[in-house]
């Protein structure tokens, strides 16, 4: 019974042993592709030989398997080399004042000032302004300048009541010519950058105690 039971955890021993190998092995590597063509030249029927076209293609695929393991390789380090670029880059905006293209900014001191950009001169622009809920506290009108417009919110609601500070509000801007054609660009805040977020694989600035990725930035200020 002792010999039965020892054979079994050898058996089983053996199995997990093989499994793991066959694991670990299941990858195709450049040795295993020489391998396999090596095997196919020494194991063909002599009567029925392997084309001289189809041994071309087979070479061919090796060529184009292992240039595309190269490719992939020096992709990979230029891809780290850049993101590590991007984000050297974004630390040299803190502390600087920057406009960036975002809809969303955080009251302080009773106000929160918004840009936009128009294509041509709009006949009619309204504005609203939402919380972080997404519900609508202030409705009213901007100004309808071809380029850039500025609107700042004195932190009241439709009602006249003061906001508190440090909530977080969304813009949106409708304008329109007289054709009724919308001529919105873009909504943008400006603000100092306090801090970088390096979690992703673009980095995130914030503006105003909003996240803005580094790619929305239009300039620097000051």
């Amino acid at each position: 019974m002792t010999v039965s039971a020892t054979s079994s955890a050898a058996t089983a021993t053996t199995t997990t042993s093989s499994s793991s190998s066959t694991s670990s092995s299941s990858s195709l590597t450049s040795s295993d592709f020489l391998s396999l063509l090596v095997s196919e030249l020494q194991n063909q029927d002599p009567l029925n030989a392997t084309s001289t076209t189809d041994f071309i293609n087979q070479l061919t695929s090796y060529a184009n398997f292992t240039q595309q393991q190269s490719i992939n390789s020096n992709m990979s380090s230029l891809a780290s080399s850049f993101s590590s670029l991007v984000t050297l880059n974004s630390v040299n905006y803190i502390g600087h004042t920057v406009e960036a293209k975002t809809d969303t900014s955080t009251l302080s001191s009773g106000s929160a000032t918004f840009g936009y950009s128009l294509s041509s001169a709009a006949s009619n622009v309204s504005v609203s302004i939402s919380d972080s809920s997404g519900n609508v506290v202030y409705t009213g009108t901007g100004a309808g300048n071809s380029g850039s417009n500025s609107f700042t919110w004195d932190g009241k609601d439709s009602s006249g009541n003061q906001l508190s500070d440090g909530g977080k509000y969304t813009i949106a801007v409708t304008a329109t010519d007289s054709a009724g054609n919308s001529v919105l660009n873009y909504t943008t805040v400006t603000g100092t950058v306090t801090g970088i977020d390096t979690s992703t694989s673009t980095p995130s600035l914030t503006v105003n105690g909003v996240s803005v990725s580094a790619a929305n930035i239009l300039g620097v200020t000051s």
